[in-house]
This record gives C-alpha cells, structure tokens and sequence, in this order.
C-alpha cells in the first residue's frame, strides 16, 4: 500500500525537488542572500527527514569543544512558542522543544536557545559566545555555515530514497557536497572494509567520510536518581513508550535482552497526552509479570516531567535511556583534529 502510495507521489516530488534546486541554485549564486558571520558556526544536519542522530552528535561536539564558551541554536521543533527564547529553569518541552530542553538539562554550563530565524539568534548570541552550534540548518540556507556536518543513517544510505512527499529526503542526495565533514550514523559497532567502501561509492571519492555507532549508557530514572543498567533488563516485561522517528535501531537493543516489548509508539516529536499516559499506565498495571518496567528514550522524557504526567507516572518504575555516538575508533582523532582545527583557526581571525 505504502508502495503504491509513493508511486501516486512522485509527481508531486518532482515539483518539490525543482523548487528546491533552483532555491538552491539561487544561494549558489549569490542572488539569495545568505550570512557568513566572523564567529566559528558548526552546522549539524540531514538530507532526509528526522532520525538521522543530530542529538548525540551535537551533544558529542560540546563534550569535544568544552573549552570554549558554546551556545547550541535549535528551530525548537514542536514548541508551542515563536521567536527568540532562551532555555532556562522555567523551560519546557512546550515552550522550546524536546531536544532543546535536552541540551539545557544535560548541559548547564552551556548557553542554550530558540529561533525560527537562524540569523537574528546568531545575532543575539555572537558576542558572548565562542562558537555556536546550529541544530539542524543545513536547509536553512540564510546562514552561511563556517563547518557543516551532515548525517546520514547507515541502513537508510543503502536504500533508495525520494524527495518528498514521495520520501523522506528534504533535497536531492548531491546536495550532501556543500558539507566539510560526512558522518554516517547508527552504523553496526563492527564494520567492515566492504560494507564501508560500500557506503563510500555513495559519495564523490574526494568525500571526507566517517563512521559511527549508537552506544547506550545506563537507564536513569525519570524522577528518581536510580540507575540501572540494560544487562537488568535480561527477560523483564518492558513498556516502551517513543514519540521519535526511528524506533527500530532502539527496538533492535532491547531485543538483545528480553523478547517481552510492549511499544506504544507515536510520530516524532508526539505531544503526549493525559490519555496516551493513562493508557501506558493501565497496561503496565494490569500486565501479570512481576518483572516489569517502563522505559523511554532521553528526548521523549523532556515531555515527560510535565507536572500532570507526573502525577500519573510518579509510583510507577519509569526509566529512560540516553545514548551517545561512538566515532569509528580508527578514525575518531582524525575527526576530532577537523573539528578542533576550524574552531581555533577561525576564532583567531576573529
């Protein structure tokens, strides 16, 4: 059905993907404007619609460049607010985003904000900061970014893929050459030389490409300070609730361990509900095993300390999992030493 409904698409992705290429053309070109600014500005994004991994490789770059004063500018996807906001101790996942609201509670000694315009929020922060990190802009073609990383998920690289609607992709896949640095994501921890050199004829062969794989930290406990680690998962029934794009490499994890999955999963960035909890809740409670939890994903717990929600999770054993990026072993000092070498060169020609 699926099949048949992109086919019923593509027709309308053939238009979209001219537009997009003559936007483009015209930035290109110069006869867009777009802003280059003196501050050193790293750009995380994807060609394709959400679940490519921008979270951890952005949270990865603030651990990498904690030397430096850092602000992290997001869109704020989801919020419920407009214009500039900075995070601070009042934010919620309402008022600027699930991943925002994850920075801010992940990162307190890094400046944190939101704005639809990526040039007014450059804007406010240049001045008292070192470098600012743009979650998700490679689109967003008004800023003219110093360094730009894009990301492409491992298994999703060795598909076809169509421009919207028909598909997933925000631009065509040549588009991935206005990036310095190509990072593919959620790749297996063991790699070899033939599924790289695989992924590698994808690109141009002067690409600059690296590898990397998820690694999952301990569970934490959404209103607790427990700590547990997956290894105690081994056979329990667990509830598993995701509002993300992409359960499945999450899923795949959990699988290794027990069999016994509940999933109540919605769209991306899903705004829970009283009744989506409550439905969570019940099936919990009224599940016979004895060995039983309920586990969420780091950013879907952003939407989760809602005071109402809470209240109906409070007695319950909620859990979430953070998750890091795990650079190719071979190749992590090589992409550190790019990262680390604009940032310096460009704040000294400040």
């Amino acid at each position: 059905m699926i099949k048949y409904l992109r086919l019923l698409l593509l027709p309308f992705s053939l238009v979209y993907g001219i537009v997009v290429i003559l936007r483009n053309m015209l930035y290109d070109k110069g006869v867009l404007p777009s802003r280059r600014f003196e501050i050193p500005v790293i750009c995380v994004g994807n060609l394709v619609v959400g679940g490519s991994g921008k979270s951890p490789v952005t949270e990865y770059l603030v651990d990498l460049l904690a030397g430096y004063r850092i602000a992290i500018l997001s869109r704020g996807y989801g919020r419920e607010t407009k214009g500039f906001l900075y995070a601070d101790g009042t934010a919620t996942a309402r008022s600027i985003g699930d991943e925002p609201l994850q920075f801010y509670h992940k990162f307190p000694g890094i400046t944190v904000a939101v704005c639809e315009d990526r040039v007014y929020g450059i804007e406010q922060l240049k001045d008292k900061h070192d470098l600012i990190i743009l979650d998700d802009a490679f689109q967003h073609r008004r800023v003219t970014p110093g360094f730009s990383i894009l990301l492409f998920e491992y298994q999703k690289l060795l598909e076809p893929q169509f421009i919207l609607p028909a598909g997933n992709m925000r631009e065509p896949f040549w588009g991935y050459r206005r990036a310095n640095l190509l990072l593919v994501t959620k790749a297996p921890l063991v790699l070899s030389e033939e599924q790289k050199a695989e992924c590698a004829r994808r690109f141009d062969p002067s690409a600059d490409l690296f590898f990397s794989a998820i690694k999952y930290a301990e569970l934490n406990g959404l209103y607790t300070q427990e700590k547990c680690s997956l290894e105690s998962l081994r056979d329990k029934t667990v509830f598993l609730l995701t509002g993300i794009a992409n359960p499945a490499p999450l899923l795949r994890e959990l699988k290794s361990y027990t069999p016994h999955i509940d999933h109540h999963d919605y769209p991306d960035h899903h705004s829970f509900s009283r009744q989506n909890l409550s439905r969570l809740a019940d099936a919990f409670s009224q599940h016979p095993a004895k060995e039983k939890i309920i586990l969420t994903t780091e950013k879907d717990a952003q939407r989760l300390f809602d005071v109402t929600f809470k209240e109906l999770l409070l007695n319950l054993p909620v859990f979430y999992l953070p998750i890091k990026v795990n650079i190719d072993e071979d190749r992590t000092q090589a992409f550190n030493q790019k990262i680390l070498k604009y940032v310096s060169d460009t704040a000294r020609n400040r």
